[in-house]
């Protein structure tokens, strides 16, 4: 049955520009500027991978299914999946988008917290003990402030965004002038580095880490209703977006690695060895502490955005029944304070991770790699679901709708499911960059981590009761 429109609404407001900020807003972050440093000029094919094979998929395929079944809130996948593939596999996917962000949680703290050492003492960067704490710190803190409701959250994201793009910009101009200053560079400018070895399977690992960077797109498609022409607007919105997203990401990468070696990059504090060491050279050593407060602040709004809003869609399903009576508790700013208490206990025994691992840039790097597989699962979903609903509901109207028909969709969703099944692949094996530790625990973790993530949504719906259901209407 074809989900039903709210009534009512507002005013169609959005444009194509403010479309394109939303969705720069969810993919781009500053934190994933290190990654793809390491991988000096070769950065640009990992991006252009990344965006043929996974982004341009994932924001078409989810603008058409937002536009004819729209979402109920935040559990748009939930909702486009349980149409074409029924309700266990509707959970299963809503289950992951959350899940996939609990994991994600340590890693963009783990780059708060060193950046936060900028502030008072750089080597703390690399103290477990400190990450730990700090980290700990900011999530609940976090998790408090979020039970203010949208308004307290929205607000610090919009500030989170401002000092982003700030910083972003920053970094990028002072790569800039480095370069054309002819300072020297860390990195090799030459045509054959812009190609990784593609004969080593581990050198394409990062291609997972660089998929997480630029996720998140099929959230905006929630917008559809405050948008005029869908049909116009978001197709030139996500190309906008994309291709703003590319160039920062590109060249804020490049300001890094044209002053710190690759060796050297640290994947949680590699933004500000940069920042120093541009400063450093400038004579202006004293505005480190400054720029570490201005990331920090962009980084906060970050999470303060993720820390409530997958937490809204599992509430949907709670609502639906698919999860215990329990789940559905909201305080009087309608957060699901049940949901997001699971959720900071989760993350807190996550943490521990930073404890095992050799290493904090190896700690960092397996929640990524775990947070890459448990997404792509979902988005492996997406794809099948844009594909099933063009022949189990072709004639439910579509205000966008992929281009070239059928063809079209069959096109993007094989491109997206080639891109997500052989990310999930190399995802698997350790990168030749990182000291991973001992291989077993590496490879044990993240079988584990995927099948736990998989069967337990599994085993509630199985386990499900018909009295779990609560009647509440969904914002």
């Amino acid at each position: 049955m074809k989900e039903k429109r709210p009534p009512g609404g507002g005013a169609k407001t959005l444009g194509v520009f403010s479309i394109a900020m939303i969705n720069l807003a969810i993919i781009y972050s500053i934190r994933g500027l290190p990654l793809l440093a390491e991988e000096g000029t070769a950065a640009g094919f990992y991006l252009l991978v990344s965006a043929v094979f996974f982004l341009i998929p994932v924001a078409f395929i989810s603008a058409e299914l937002a536009t004819a079944w729209p979402p109920r809130g935040p559990g748009g996948i939930y909702v486009w999946v349980r149409q074409a593939l029924g309700e266990r596999w509707g959970f299963v996917a809503i289950w992951m988008q959350w899940s996939e962000n609990v994991i994600w949680f340590p890693t963009v703290l783990s780059f708060i917290g060193a950046t936060i050492a900028y502030i008072f003492m750089p080597s703390l960067a690399n103290n477990k003990i400190y990450m730990l704490t700090t980290i700990l710190l900011i999530y609940w803190a976090g998790t408090f402030a979020n039970f203010r409701g949208m308004k307290t959250s929205a607000w610090i994201s919009t500030l989170g965004v401002i000092a982003t793009m700030i910083s972003t910009l920053l970094i990028i101009g002072l790569g800039i002038a480095w370069l054309v200053s002819g300072s020297p560079l860390q990195v090799d400018l030459s045509w054959h580095a812009m190609l990784p070895d593609l004969t080593n399977l581990n050198s394409l690992v990062f291609l997972a880490g660089v998929m997480v960077i630029t996720s998140g797109i099929e959230v905006s498609a929630v917008h559809e209703g405050d948008v005029s022409d869908p049909g116009r607007v978001f197709p030139r919105a996500i190309l906008l977006s994309a291709v703003i997203s590319f160039c920062a990401l590109l060249l804020g990468a490049m300001g890094i690695a044209f002053v710190v070696p690759a060796k050297e990059i640290s994947l949680v504090a590699g933004v500000m060895e940069a920042f120093e060491k541009f400063f450093a050279a400038y004579h202006i050593k004293w505005l480190v502490p400054a720029v570490a407060v201005l990331i920090v602040v962009g980084s906060i709004g970050e999470v303060a955005a993720w820390i409530l809003g997958p937490s809204k869609g599992l509430l949907v399903t709670a609502r639906d029944g698919l999860l215990p009576p329990f789940f559905q508790r909201c305080n009087e700013n309608r957060v699901p304070v049940a949901i997001l208490w699971v959720q900071a206990f989760i993350v807190t025994g996550l943490v521990l991770v930073f404890l095992l691992m050799p290493t904090i840039n190896s700690a960092y790097w397996i929640l990524t790699a775990l947070t890459a597989q448990i997404y792509l699962i979902m988005y492996i979903l997406l794809f099948v679901a844009g594909i099933v609903l063009r022949y189990k509901e072709p004639d439910t109207p579509r205000p966008f709708r992929v281009p070239f028909g059928n063809a079209g969709m069959w096109f993007l969703g094989i491109l997206g499911m080639i891109g997500a099944i052989f990310t999930l692949f190399i995802g698997f094996l350790p990168p030749s960059q990182i000291n991973e530790g001992n291989l077993y625990f590496y490879e044990a973790f993240l079988i584990a981590g995927m099948l736990v993530m998989i069967l337990l949504p599994t085993l509630i719906y199985a386990l499900r009761k018909p009295h779990w259901k609560n009647e509440i209407p969904t914002d």
